[in-house]
């Protein structure tokens, strides 16, 4: 099964590729882009729409995987994410790949064994699991390895019940 992982963002967006096969995982592909603050938002999400649709023709994931939004203090950033969150569903919708979301605390656990672990764990787990030379970089890479690592070893229901 092949995996692509998103960490959406409107400023940053992270994305990882994993390819799973009788237990085993291994990265594909990963790295991040970004959108410039300057442009108008319609802009910025079109990019972002556009980016995860080329990796999907490019790689052929099986299923995509995001975390789920955390919605703390500042409402305009989680309205921003969640923009980036649909323009993220909607190339996956359009090119018919099954979308789903963890949360934050479940990708933690499903990487690291624990459901607080701060993004250094996470990078060096990411590292680990991957069997990398480095841990990932920047984090908005490693977070969208770790959500697919979560989805790939993921039992068959919770996957389906994911979302």
């Amino acid at each position: 099964m092949k995996v692509l992982g998103i960490d959406p963002g409107t400023a940053a967006c992270g994305y990882g590729i994993v390819h799973e096969d009788g237990g085993r995982l291994r990265a594909i592909d990963f790295g991040w882009w970004t959108t410039p603050a300057t442009e108008a938002q319609a802009q910025r999400l079109r990019t972002i729409y556009e980016r995860v649709r080329e990796l999907i023709e490019l790689h052929a994931p099986d299923a995509a995987a995001l975390e789920e939004s955390y919605v703390g203090a500042d409402a305009r950033i989680a309205l921003s994410v969640g923009q980036a969150r649909g323009a993220v569903l909607v190339a996956c919708g359009r090119a018919g790949v099954d979308c789903v979301e963890y949360a934050p605390g479940m990708v933690k656990k499903a990487v690291c064994g624990y459901g607080r672990a701060d993004k250094a764990q996470m990078q060096r787990m990411v590292r680990v699991v991957l069997g990398l030379d480095a841990p990932p970089e920047p984090h908005h890479a490693a977070d969208a390895l770790a959500v697919a690592i979560c989805h790939a070893l993921s039992p068959p229901l919770l996957k389906r019940v994911a979302s």
